[in-house]
């Protein structure tokens, strides 16, 4: 009984032995070497190329606060921090009066002012005014 149980414990920690050596390793917590990405900072990558505006007058979108025939002040139209405030060409103070004539624009109404950033002020504009109230 002495000699059998010998065996059967030598036999049992052989096959423990063999077990453990079969097992794969985690590969998990093994450290992945890869090479390190290397970016050139010395040459920019280029989104989206700026065109040049052929007509040299920037657009302003938003909403009408106040219009009369010198000057109209919008607030932007995803801003509502932004306020901007526009003296009226010669070409586009005759527009506007011809509006005001009409009723004028009203608070909130939509405009589009295409201006000089130079000088702020606003060669023309588009937008249709409210009905007078």
């Amino acid at each position: 009984m002495k000699k059998l149980l010998q065996i059967a414990a030598t036999g049992g920690i052989a096959i423990f032995i063999a077990a453990g050596m079969r097992v794969p390793k985690a590969v998990a917590q093994d450290p992945v070497t890869l090479a390190p990405i290397i970016a050139d900072t010395a040459i920019p990558i280029i989104v989206n190329a700026v065109k040049p505006k052929p007509t040299g007058l920037v657009k302003f979108e938003g909403f009408v606060m106040h219009a009369n025939p010198a000057q109209v002040t919008v607030k932007a139209k995803g801003n509502d921090m932004a306020i901007q405030t526009f003296s009226l060409s010669e070409q586009a103070a005759s527009k506007m009066q011809g509006i005001i004539d009409k009723g004028g624009y009203q608070y909130g109404d939509k405009i589009t002012v295409y201006y000089d950033p130079q000088s702020l002020k606003a060669m023309r504009f588009k937008g249709k005014p409210s009905r007078p109230l």
